[in-house]
């Protein structure tokens, strides 16, 4: 499997684009059990859509984009990694419910030092994103292994992305309510 272009339709493209699938579904089934509201859903953009519209894009993106076999396989290391990132607390935000976690949540960030907070965050980012470029730099002209290790790099920059966003709205919110009379 090289990085050329594979025909729609074909054998090859039926199995990419099944797990691709599998991986968006996984995504969202993970998802649904930590915020069935989408209320703790950290992406503004697939919040604003909902689960109808953001359903129906990922099917146009995962049809599209299986024709690309490396941009695939990236897709779904990144889709599987969120997807267990999420299972992870989903529990505790489905027992808490979505508008008590976010209030919880948002008490533990306003009350920790941001240096803490933030360096953990970049901790933990730095790990997964070695762990990728490891893999990119051996890999030598593997094309799977490359593609796994970029999907890897990919989740732990959207891993400090969307959670910077909402260490900033939280720490904003924190701020005013401190500074109102």
């Amino acid at each position: 499997m090289d990085a050329e272009l594979i025909p729609f339709g074909s054998p090859a493209y039926g199995i990419l684009c099944g797990v691709l699938v599998v991986a968006r579904a996984m995504d969202f089934l993970s998802t649904w059990v930590a915020t069935p509201n989408l209320r703790l859903e950290a992406n503004p953009l697939a919040r604003r859509l909902g689960w109808k519209w953001g359903i129906l894009l990922n099917v146009v993106i995962c049809a599209a984009v299986a024709r690309w076999p490396m941009v695939t396989i990236m897709f779904t290391t990144t889709s599987l990694l969120v997807a267990a990132r999420n299972f992870q607390s989903a529990w505790l935000m489905r027992s808490l419910g979505e508008e008590r976690y976010i209030h919880w949540m948002s008490d533990r960030i306003a009350e920790a030092p941001a240096g803490l907070f933030l360096f953990c965050l970049f901790a933990q980012a730095a790990l997964f994103a070695g762990v990728g470029g490891a893999l990119v730099w051996y890999c030598g002209n593997l094309p799977v292994p490359f593609a796994i290790g970029a999907g890897t790099v990919v989740y732990a920059v959207a891993v400090v992305f969307y959670n910077l966003l909402s260490f900033w709205k939280i720490r904003r919110h924190a701020r005013e309510l401190a500074a109102a009379p």
